[in-house]
């Protein structure tokens, strides 16, 4: 693993979309590096772009033109069944709305991604245990989504997300509907963890919270990126 090559970078990015008899330009030639480790937001008004673009990023769709790498390799050709093996391996997902399966435990939620990776259940069993202690929520494992706060919840989301030590992590908005207390220790959280494991966050974000804690953060309007400003 070369450390100064970037974990992914996207170069000269175009999405569009038809929407009735129009044309929507949602992404209009961006270029977007992470460097590995790195917390990166992202931020612009409703309708920017922001969704497409984690989307691009989180390898879930393909652009109409451009170029995506991913840890130095070019996704242009790679079939949709390589680009889904590589997303289930190397990359996890926090949502605003948490997307927890609501019948099972907080341990069962975290555990899911490592049974679709086949990993064995004894080692299954020990990374969940990890993630839960990482996020604080040993004393939780057995419990529902709906016998958690909503900051709890967001918690076993993150560690849903971490539990296979993916390279990447994307977080759709990840602090919305958390009070300042509990979206401070997530956003701590996510800076421990990237400074810890390497791991690298893109974060769609409007809280500014978030966005004074990220190393850069940018702008996207009107399918355009612009920025790249570190945080102080």
């Amino acid at each position: 693993m070369n450390r100064a090559e970037p974990l992914m970078a996207l170069a000269a990015i175009t999405k569009s979309f038809t929407l009735g008899s129009a044309t929507i330009h949602a992404l209009r030639g961006v270029d977007m590096s992470i460097r590995r480790g790195e917390t990166v937001a992202v931020t612009g008004p409703s309708g920017s772009g922001k969704s497409t673009l984690l989307n691009l990023c989180g390898l879930l769709d393909q652009p109409d033109g451009g170029e995506v790498w991913f840890d130095g390799a070019a996704l242009r050709n790679a079939s949709e069944t390589s680009r889904a093996q590589l997303r289930r391996a190397a990359i996890g997902f926090v949502f605003q709305s948490f997307n927890l399966v609501p019948v099972m435990s907080a341990a069962d939620n975290v555990d899911y991604p490592l049974y679709l990776l086949g990993v064995p259940p004894r080692e299954r069993a020990e990374r969940v245990a990890r993630a839960l202690d990482r996020v604080g929520l040993s004393g939780f494992a057995k419990h529902r989504p709906d016998q958690l706060s909503g900051g709890q919840r967001q918690r076993v989301a993150i560690a849903r997300a971490i539990v296979k030590n993916p390279r990447l992590v994307i977080a759709d908005e990840p602090t919305a509907n958390l009070d300042a207390a509990t979206a401070a220790q997530v956003i701590s959280l996510m800076k421990q963890l990237a400074h810890e494991q390497g791991t690298s966050f893109v974060i769609a974000t409007h809280d500014d919270r978030m966005l004074a804690h990220c190393d850069r953060a940018l702008m996207l309007d009107d399918g355009v990126l612009a920025g790249g400003s570190y945080a102080n």
